[in-house]
Order: C-alpha cells, then structure tokens, then sequence
C-alpha cells in the first residue's frame, strides 16, 4: 500500500503527544489531521463525511469533555470500517475487554515505543485494505447474479441496482414504479439497507390494505380520545421510523385529503397526530412505490402533481420478467433451492424441457407469478427434477411480450421487419389477407416478403391460404 493515500486523525488533549505522533506519521508518508478533543474530532468527522477520507484514529482515553471510549463508540456508529487504536495509560485485562466491546482495533499502553506504534498502525491500516478487497470481491461476486437478495443479471435490472447503490446514500426521496410482483419493496429495502440508516428501523405499509378513514390514524397516530375506541395515545408509522426509512407502497390508491396531508409532511418535515394541535419533529426517509401510471391520475385529477414531483426525486423503474427473460433461470433455481428445503423435497432442477416452458411464459404477474408456479411445482412434484409436465401452460404471448424481447436485442431493421412479420403470421394462422391487412402492407408485397426471407419456398403460390389466394398470387405476378 501506499502511505501516500492513507489518512490518520488523531486526537488527544496532549499537544506534546499529537506533535510526536504526526511527526512520526507524517515522516512515514501519511497525511495527518489532529484534534484537541474527542468532540471537536467527532464533529468534524461526521460534517466533512462526504469530502474527507478517513483511514484510521489514534485516540487518548482520558480526555475532557469525551473519553476515547465514548468517542469509539459514537464514532463506529456510522464508520465501523474504519480502525480506531485507543492510547491509555491504564493498561489492564478489563481495559482491553472494554476497548475490544467498543470496537476498538487495539489498545497501546503509555509509554510505549515509537516503533511498536508505527507497527500497530500498519497493521491496522493492512487489515482494513484486506477487508475492503474482500467486500469489493464479495460486491462483484454478487453483482454478477444480484444483489442485496434481489436476484437477476438482466441489463434492465443491473441499471436497477446500479441505481439503487447511487441513491442508497442520499436522502432524496424515491419512487419505485414496476407492475404488481416485480419486487418494488425488495427495491426498497435494499436502498435502505444499504445506506446510513441501515442500522434504523424499515416500516413498510401498503396504503390499499388499510380502510382510508384509518390510514391517517395509522400514518400519524392519534391523541386518546380523538375517536371511538382511542383509549390511549398510538404513535404513527412516521414516528416508528424515526430515522430510518418509511416504504409507502401502492401511493397511487391514496385519497386527495391525505395526499395533501403527505405533502405538508414531506414539506415541513413534521406530522400531527389525530386529535392533536402539537406539531412532531421528524426525521425518515421516505420511499414511494406504485403500479400505476401517476401521470395519467394527474391528468385525471386523481394525485397531487406537486405531491408526485416531491416523491418522485428518483425515479427508479423496475422492468417486468417478461422483458428481462435471461433472469428466470437464476430467480427459478433460487426458489427451487428454498422451496425444497422447506418441505423437505429430493427435487433438485429442472429438465430442459420445462426450464424452456419456464422461459417460454408472458408472466404476467412477475416474480410472485414465478415463485408460486415453482413452489407449486415442487409441492406436486413424484420425481427428483421438475418435468414440464409439472408447469402449467405458457400463455400465449402478446405484442408487448414480443416487442419487450426483440428490444434488448438491438436488431437491426430487416431482422426487426423479418422477426415482426413471421409473429404475425403466426397469430393469424397463415391467414396471408389478415397478416397483410394487419401489417399495413398489400398481399403482393407479403408474398414476396415471405419468399425473401425463406417463409415459404420460392414456387410456393400461396396455395394454402384462404379461397382467393391463388387467384392473387396470379395477379401479383402478373403486375410484377
């Protein structure tokens, strides 16, 4: 490692102590910031997060104000990566437990030589290197197949989680929008879980499973009294979040009147209970999730434009299985996997056959569709491999299927054109009037487009298609 990228802070009470340890460090090619005090070091620590890189602390434990226990303790609350070695003059058994319970990397006892603390910090600082390769590692490992539990190596769902790493970090509001069962709240919860309120609580709530006379009340909380059967204060979902994360989902089914009520919280970051005039400091994150199209409801006047433009700071778009179809072979092993071991099942895959039935299906109701479909499969299932015969029928697939695959294959126009038309053809039987009313084209031209791309044989007069065919065909060669 360089010595040159790496960042010290120490701080102790002791000016003599701080200039010996910065010589020392400095001379060895470190950068070095120092603080008087654990609160000053604590403070500015946590302000210049964003701009200041910290690789390690050396603090005194007997200090004013913050003792360096007391300052470890705060300090891994939201730097547990980084390593602390605390300096005392008390060295004991219990001094050391303490230290290690704090989260401390060591302790070095006073006086000590400056060899043996210039050896402590490399291997302080050798560690954490080593930790962050394996979490990088780890990181890769996972990205190749998903991440945090949210499977899939799609493009559509690497932007996903691409994204989802890019805003974990931030406290702009988001809204998560993608078809019933496609895994809006797993979304959710990993914007959460990956961000500094990781360790705060997640409340999810689904804002059509609660009657609308009672979702305020559920939302806020309410006063005692401030309605039959209140016997007693109730805190709200916003206050059981405090400083974590509250996941609206399915925002679109909620009323005009509480729509307005969201936004005077989002605005003013406060809420009041029902049945109260007192005003409550909050401080959570809010992520949105829906189904619907929000702007057309705007359009209808059933949400709140100014309201949709507060949630929706992020948008993130979750696309649906059926256009991300490289995707069900992991999700349909992992639920395999799951669905086995809790009902003690001996099915251990699929045959080819019905992971190509698997990825021949619209799924239309996404990943809970999928998940269901397994875990029925493997319930019902005599052998040890899931047969198609234990699927149910693909359903047919539609033109939006059709066009959601063709796209994330970038085709050029002919094979677009070539792809396009063997699709309606297809659908109507063969039945060449319908295909070329439907393709917008005359029935010369779809005779000829087919014999082009190898549809049909090159003497093939269309024969086969209804009454008139034969007799059009001869026309078309005709005026040819």
């Amino acid at each position: 490692m360089d010595n040159k990228n790496q960042s010290i802070c120490i701080i102790d009470d002791d000016a003599e102590m701080r200039r010996l340890l910065k010589d020392l460090l400095s001379g060895e090619g470190y950068s070095i910031s120092e603080f008087p005090t654990a609160t000053l070091a604590l403070e500015k620590l946590n302000s210049q997060l964003e701009d200041v890189r910290i690789d390690l602390v050396i603090t005194d434990l007997k200090m004013p104000e913050m003792t360096g226990l007391e300052f470890i303790r705060k300090f891994k609350t939201r730097h547990a990566d980084v390593p602390v070695i605390l300096i005392t003059a008390f060295g004991s058994i219990e001094t050391a437990l303490e230290t290690t319970r704090a989260g401390a990397y060591d302790y070095v006892v006073k006086p000590f030589k400056l060899a043996e603390i210039s050896q402590t910090v490399a291997r302080a600082l050798e560690v954490r290197h080593l930790q962050n390769e394996n979490r990088t590692l780890r990181s890769e490992i996972k990205r190749s197949q998903g991440f945090s539990g949210i499977i899939g190596k799609s493009p559509g769902m690497q932007e996903v989680f691409d994204l989802v790493r890019r805003v974990s970090e931030a406290t702009a509001n988001i809204l998560i929008m993608g078809e019933s069962g496609t895994g809006k709240e797993q979304v959710a919860r990993a914007i959460h879980e990956n961000g500094p309120r990781a360790k705060q609580p997640f409340i999810a709530i689904n804002c059509t499973a609660i009657p609308e006379t009672l979702l305020e009340s559920e939302l806020f909380g309410h006063a005692k009294g401030s309605f039959t059967g209140a016997h007693q204060r109730r805190k709200g979902l916003f206050e059981e979040a405090e400083g974590g994360t509250l996941f609206l989902d399915e925002i679109g089914d909620m009323n005009m009147s509480l729509q307005s009520k969201l936004l005077r919280v989002i605005q003013e970051r406060k809420i009041r209970a029902v049945g109260e005039n007192v005003d409550r400091d909050i401080n959570v994150r809010i992520i949105a999730a829906t189904h619907k199209d929000l702007k057309s409801a705007i359009k209808n006047s059933m949400f709140r434009e100014d309201l949709y433009y507060r949630l929706s700071v992020i948008p993130i778009v979750i696309p649906p299985l059926r256009h991300r179809k490289d995707d069900i072979p992991l999700l349909a092993e992992h639920f395999l996997k799951r669905f086995s071991a809790s009902n003690g099942s001996k099915v251990g895959g699929f045959t080819n056959q019905a992971m190509a039935k698997l990825m021949a299906m619209s799924w239309e109701g996404n990943v809970r569709e999928l998940e269901n479909v397994i875990e029925r499969a493997v319930v019902l299932s005599r052998g040890t491999v899931i047969d198609e015969s234990d699927l149910p029928a693909p359903t047919e697939e539609n033109v939006e299927s059709f066009f959601g695959t063709v796209s994330r294959e970038f085709l050029s126009f002919e094979d677009l054109e070539k792809r396009y038309m063997k699709f309606i053809l297809d659908k109507t039987g063969g039945k060449k009037e319908k295909a070329a009313q439907i393709l917008g084209i005359n029935r010369r031209t779809l005779y000829r487009k087919e014999r082009e791309y190898g549809f049909v044989s090159g003497d093939d007069d269309g024969s086969a298609d209804d009454g008139s065919a034969r007799i059009d065909q001869k026309l078309s060669e005709a005026g040819d």
